[in-house]
């Protein structure tokens, strides 16, 4: 998105035309009436980096209106900004549709300026009637949308290992633990609108240190063994944070493209922390390096055929990654080709890649409590696939609700069905659980056995504790200022009681502000969740800690370099794929 962590956006595509010579053989533009911009609709994971490269203007063509320079570069990062993560880079298309010339110039200007002005009931809002966007910027991103669209430039290794710095090689760094930090119980916070991350003693509640890093970092990885924390940025820097130094802090980085999300390291057995992986947006592609060092050893396109028509996608994007615990090998999930791309880095000199074809506009996923079966939402197919990691193969597609977005999803044992995994949607107030066990509840695995009602769809977040009764979701992305302030919280044990709602805003004593709460996470013993409480960067934020078997307020982060705080990453947890 493009404010948001982790992944996170309150905007969605841009859509404007101006005048052509043809726009009075085009078709009227869309109704005027019904607009709804729906919880789902004000999410798109949108680029918000790549607004910051020079980039070529194409030029003029006959028939097509002429931009200045200063125009195009303020569409430019207009549709940077607010609808690459739609439409893509190249307007080919990916969640949302292909924005080419050929296709705005068949629209024409009447049209696609109302959808501008008006937006649609599917999603998009209406930027216009909203006050978003001035008339003179309809009409600018009309013109731009109507030239041919600038490509960024390419990133390969040449530009990667130019990026490559080890701050402090292996051989100077502390060959033991150096602090008294419990690092088990040590969380890794997001402060998204000011490219840093705060390590936060999960025991004192104190910050322990604050890291400058790539900007908005979207996700924190740690090692098997824990000492080393992995995080990317959106711009596509990756910085390894050594847990051993009296002070943790940055021992080297990299950048492995323009713009990316993802980042892992390896866990299998025999090859815990030897490799680590990050995969980008642009240039579409991923790259292995050494674990310690980040030095650049593979970086491999993904560009290929879609799973569905089998035609060409020049940028399909990286979008979440995990490490097999049964081979030495990436889970790659590409999203507009819809493949699961199993990297064995046994050999990187005789790569071997298998290719699971899944379903298009794969996002984000985690693993089934064994941690054999990776489930993976396809989001805009409203789909789950589960990916067998010991046989390397498709095991089955799952149809849930209106968008999923399960983060990692939620493991725990269901009173009927056996153990079951969990996602909450954007686009609806469903909670899915799907059975994930075929050896002892066969009979409902990689199905739908029970759907809960949570407050409303714009959720981003759901989480559980393998020593929790609870199951918390939360709605960031919800219209509703109160329930975006809140959490719903379903007990395990009879999932046939309402949810309780708690006020986790109300509880942060913050009075400004939209008070965004967002990302349960609990700590390494599973007694105490944390939430983000987001507000605008001017505005204060904080992070709310709840005892989990009372359910009540056990501690309130306040600190004025808590700014934006979103994505909360604890050690053990995360080292150890539980969720």
């Amino acid at each position: 998105m493009s404010k948001s962590i982790i992944a996170w956006t309150l905007g969605a595509a841009v859509l404007g035309f101006a005048a052509t010579a043809v726009q009075a053989q085009q078709p009227p533009g869309p109704p005027r009436q019904g607009h709804e911009t729906t919880p789902g609709g004000q999410y798109s994971p949108s680029l918000d980096v790549l607004q910051g490269e020079k980039l070529e203007q194409p030029g003029a063509k006959p028939g097509v209106p002429t931009m200045t320079a200063q125009e195009f570069e303020q569409s430019r990062e207009i549709y940077f900004q607010r609808c690459a993560g739609c439409h893509g880079v190249l307007r080919k298309g990916a969640t949302g549709k292909a924005l080419t010339p050929d296709t705005t110039r068949a629209l024409g200007y009447d049209y696609l300026r109302n959808f501008i002005t008006f937006g649609s009931p599917a999603g998009m809002p209406n930027w216009g009637g909203s006050g978003e966007l001035t008339e003179a910027q309809v009409d600018m991103m009309a013109r731009y949308l109507l030239n041919d669209p600038p490509q960024p430039p390419e990133f390969g290794m040449k530009e990667i290992r130019d990026t490559w710095k080890v701050l402090i090689p292996p051989a100077q760094r502390p060959t033991r633990k150096m602090n008294a930090i419990n690092i088990a119980n040590l969380f890794s916070v997001t402060l998204r609108d000011t490219g840093e991350v705060a390590l936060i003693d999960g025991d004192s509640k104190k910050i322990v240190t604050i890291i400058k890093t790539g900007y908005a970092v979207h996700i924190s990885r740690f090692s098997a063994s824990g000492r080393y924390l992995f995080v990317i940025g959106r711009d596509a820097k990756v910085d390894l944070i050594d847990m051993w130094m009296e002070v943790p802090d940055r021992v080297a980085e990299i950048r492995v493209g323009l713009e990316a999300r993802s980042v892992e390291t390896s866990k299998m057995k025999g090859w815990e922390d030897r490799f680590a992986i990050a995969g980008a947006y642009w240039p579409p592609q991923f790259l292995v390096m050494n674990g310690d060092t980040l030095e650049p050893l593979k970086v491999v396109g993904t560009r290929g055929m879609t799973v569905d028509t089998q035609e060409y996608h020049p940028e399909p994007r990286v979008a979440s990654i995990v490490s097999s615990h049964y081979h030495p090998e990436f889970l790659v999930t590409v999203k507009e080709t819809g493949k699961v791309m199993m990297v064995n880095y046994s050999d990187l000199k005789n790569l071997k890649i298998t290719e699971i074809d899944a379903e298009r506009f794969l996002h984000d996923g985690g693993f089934d409590s064994t941690g054999r079966y990776f489930l993976v939402a396809a989001n805009a197919r409203n789909k789950v696939a589960v990916i067998d990691t010991k046989d390397d193969k498709l095991a089955a597609m799952v149809e849930v609700d209106t968008t999923p977005h399960p983060g990692r999803g939620a493991n725990f044992v269901h009173p009927k069905f056996g153990p079951v995994w969990a996602t909450s949607h954007l686009g609806s107030d469903a909670v899915v659980l799907i059975g994930t066990d075929p050896e002892k509840h066969a009979q409902y695995a990689w199905k739908v056995v029970e759907t809960l009602q949570g407050q409303g769809g714009g959720s981003l977040f759901i989480k559980t504790h393998p020593k929790s009764r609870h199951l918390y979701v939360d709605t960031p992305l919800h219209p509703e200022p109160s329930i975006a302030a809140s959490v719903a919280v379903f007990d395990i044990n009879d999932l046939s009681k309402e949810p309780v709602i708690l006020p986790i805003g109300e509880w942060s004593g913050i009075t400004e502000g939209q008070r965004r709460v967002v990302q349960p996470e609990f700590n390494k013993d599973g007694n105490e969740v944390w939430f983000s409480v987001w507000n605008s960067k001017n505005q204060q934020s904080a992070i709310v800690v709840v005892d989990d078997k009372t359910m009540k307020l056990k501690a309130v982060i306040r600190d004025p370099r808590l700014i934006t705080p979103t994505g909360k990453f604890n050690v053990y947890n995360t080292q150890n794929d539980v969720y």
